[in-house]
């Protein structure tokens, strides 16, 4: 058989039912073997947004996402995709084509041999766990394997596959390929000094990381949760692990969740990174009282200690929530106690309108159901302010933090999770970074909402310039010359039903009524602001705008 109808059949034995890309001549075979087949070939208007298509694919799945592009330009479309799934731990496959290896330069001393020839392997290589180049037919096999593999085992990653076209369209004899024999590795399974920390800890909290998502352990993690009684903070893009959780620490995080995680003596951190935005510049600053006990599957990261003395533990995170599960704790319920002192000190503190209309938006949204966000005030704002319900998932593009995800991510997960609305949280900015995949949208019917928090500004950006460049606006309102278009023209350009909503009084059940995609603009005409906001070099819990120094002494002294 062909290669290309191989790598199809492949995707069909693993059940991987959608793909994600875009035409070009180093892909037609791959395509034409798309065509007809029990895999979904979904078109995206940009390679980027196939990116980001199965990046909200495999996050909503659990499965491999795939996405395919051609050399050249195609190629290097896809990078920013590989890099968000890269930080962010999404397994994805990303699939190349390259000029026939009769055109590549090899090791002529010239740029480029073939037309859109690029050496896309090399420059995914620091962004990918595998990524190769595949120069016999025979090896096919065995690097698809091996591909699969790597993207989901241990701390899961984009891999890249680099296949040169009359490679794609050479015959083999499957039975008569080699396979990948993958290498074992062996993880921490001593977790005592875990579950000695808990049993002398009178102030716990654990801290919930994505990496418990990735590992599909919510629902363990929910149920240990309720058996130790121990308050829950989170990162970001961990919001939605647990309805009981006070929320999410760092930078623009909650101020409860960082008194809490101040005021602890042990901090329990379970698949998260602790970065400069989750614990600050000064990383002594953070739980300065507090043992730390860190279990990720990536020891790599349990390198970049917040603490010298923290403990790491490299396991899988559904192995020791087994352990926590039998471990003993004092009794919390003092400390529970003031845990919900501080909350409630601090409730609606730093509410704002944008807040106030997330806040809303969230009550009319139904359990079960998909959010997507993109990279700005937007984020933040559903980050702090969304009520999350029984079953209701957020991604949010963290480490790469790029601007234009929310939408072709949203398509991604629509497709994957067969029926269920998608609501796509974006800003004027991110939404014009990847505005032409509302035609994909639009031709599949997909029932994905967009909400768009429209303040006419690169929000984030302007605060800066606010804070630190006397007002300079260049570049991030209309008369810095940074302007948005008509998003009601655009909307109905698409043939997508459109709503403008100026007050949160507007947003009722029936605003997300209509079967299909809709457009939401949420007009904001006031200038916009992500508090609490987390001056460098301060700890956590002492955020701008400052609270008074007599209310943050008392929350200090609970």
């Amino acid at each position: 058989m062909k290669v290309s109808d191989y790598i199809v059949s492949f995707l069909e034995e693993r059940e991987i039912t959608d793909v994600f890309g875009y035409p070009g001549g180093m892909v037609t075979h791959l395509m034409d073997s798309l065509s007809g087949s029990r895999v979904r070939s979904h078109l995206t208007y940009h390679e980027q947004g196939a990116a980001f298509a199965a990046c909200g694919w495999a996050q909503e799945s659990g499965k491999t996402g795939v996405a395919y592009a051609t050399s050249g330009p195609g190629a290097t479309n896809l990078l920013t995709g590989i890099c968000n799934a890269y930080f962010d731990s999404i397994p994805v496959l990303f699939i190349t084509g390259q000029v026939n290896t009769f055109e590549s330069k090899d090791g002529l001393g010239v740029r480029q041999r073939g037309f859109q020839e690029t050496d896309i392997v090399a420059m995914a290589k620091p962004v990918t766990k595998y990524a190769r180049k595949i120069l016999s037919a025979d090896d096919i096999k065995s690097e698809l394997e091996a591909a699969f593999h790597i993207a989901q085992d241990g701390r899961k990653g984009p891999v890249l596959l680099d296949i040169p076209m009359n490679i794609m369209r050479a015959e083999i004899d499957p039975d008569k390929l080699p396979g990948f024999v993958p290498q074992k590795v062996t993880y921490d399974r001593s977790f005592e000094p875990l579950t000695e920390a808990l049993a002398g800890a009178s102030r716990p909290v654990i801290l919930a990381g994505s990496g418990i998502k990735t590992a599909g352990a919510a629902g363990k993690f929910n149920e240990v949760v309720k058996k130790l009684h121990i308050p829950v903070v989170t990162t970001m893009l961990a919001v939605d692990i647990t309805e009981e959780s006070f929320g999410f620490i760092g930078a623009y995080g909650a101020r409860t969740a960082n008194f809490i995680a101040a005021k602890s003596d042990l901090v329990i951190s379970l698949g998260a990174r602790l970065d400069v935005r989750q614990v600050g510049a000064l990383r002594d600053n953070f739980a300065p009282g507090a043992k730390i006990v860190r279990v990720d599957i990536d020891k790599g990261e349990l390198g970049f200690k917040a603490h010298n003395d923290e403990i790491g533990i490299n396991a899988d995170v559904s192995d020791v929530l087994e352990a926590m599960g039998t471990a003993r704790t004092r009794d919390l319920t003092a400390w529970n106690s003031v845990c919900l002192k501080i909350r409630d000190e601090l409730k609606d503190i730093d509410d704002r309108l944008p807040n106030g209309f997330v806040k809303r938006i969230s009550e009319v949204i139904p359990e079960s159901s998909v959010i997507t966000t993109d990279v700005g005030q937007n984020q933040v704002w559903v980050a702090q302010s969304f009520n999350i319900k029984k079953d209701q998932r957020i991604f949010f593009s963290g480490g790469h933090g790029a601007m234009g995800y929310s939408l072709p991510a949203a398509i991604g997960c629509a497709v994957a999770s067969a029926g269920k609305n998608v609501y796509a949280f974006t800003g004027d900015g991110g939404i014009q970074m990847n505005i032409q995949e509302l035609q994909t949208l639009a031709r599949e019917n997909l029932p994905v909402k967009i909400i768009l928090l429209n303040n006419s500004s690169l929000g984030m950006i302007r605060h800066f310039q606010e804070m630190y460049f006397n007002d300079n606006y260049t570049q991030t309102v209309p008369e810095g010359g940074y302007t948005v278009p008509d998003f009601g023209a655009v909307a109905t350009a698409y043939k997508i039903p459109y709503t403008l909503v100026t007050e949160p009084g507007d947003i009722n059940d029936e605003l997300f009524a209509k079967e299909g995609p809709q457009f939401i603009e949420v007009r904001i005409s006031e200038p916009t602001y992500v508090f609490p906001k987390l001056e460098f070099g301060k700890p956590n819990q002492d955020q701008e705008p400052l609270l008074d120094r007599e209310t943050y002494a008392r929350i200090m002294d609970l």
